[in-house]
């Protein structure tokens, strides 16, 4: 394949997958590789979006599983905290508090209110948030489900 059909092929794809959220997001690449884990089904949903253009119809419509009041957001951030403060943060999950547990409930914008609850929750589950050996995803997929669980703080378990 010549380089520059490549180059260009990979600058078309980039900002399909870029908002694809790993699987499509929603449209009807997302729709056709649901559940389906893996490399190829992610790309194949990303291309079947970015290349009809049904995701941006979707959005537009509030068809194919999308909705127009849906937020861009990353998680990268987070991920970048907790790799980076990895044992502050535990430490601080294990004792209830903390500067590093206070700076990680600011990035995932948990408001003033439910601080205390975030900090009760993630302390109470410290042991289901950090399992032994567990890697940054692990630890803020287990996050996620703790938040998720809990009805105070299931609005926050969506920015992780």
């Amino acid at each position: 394949m010549n380089k520059k059909v490549l180059v260009a092929t990979l600058i078309t794809l980039l900002p399909a997958s870029a908002m694809a959220d790993n699987v499509g997001g929603c449209g009807v690449g997302s729709k056709l590789f649901d559940t389906q884990k893996g490399v190829a089904p992610q790309v194949l949903a990303v291309t079947t979006n970015g290349t009809s253009g049904n995701q941006t119809f979707g959005i537009t419509s509030g068809t194919l599983g999308c909705t127009q009041d849906g937020v861009v957001k990353s998680n990268w951030k987070t991920a970048m905290f907790i790799d980076g403060n990895r044992e502050q943060v535990a430490r601080d999950m294990s004792s209830g508090g903390g500067e590093s547990l206070e700076a990680l409930s600011a990035l995932i914008g948990v408001s003033d209110q439910h601080k205390p609850a975030f900090f009760r929750v993630t302390h109470e589950n410290f042991s289901t948030i950090f399992r032994a050996e567990a890697g940054t995803e692990q630890v803020m997929a287990a996050l996620r489900e703790v938040l998720a669980r809990d009805p105070e703080l299931a609005r926050y378990s969506t920015a992780i």
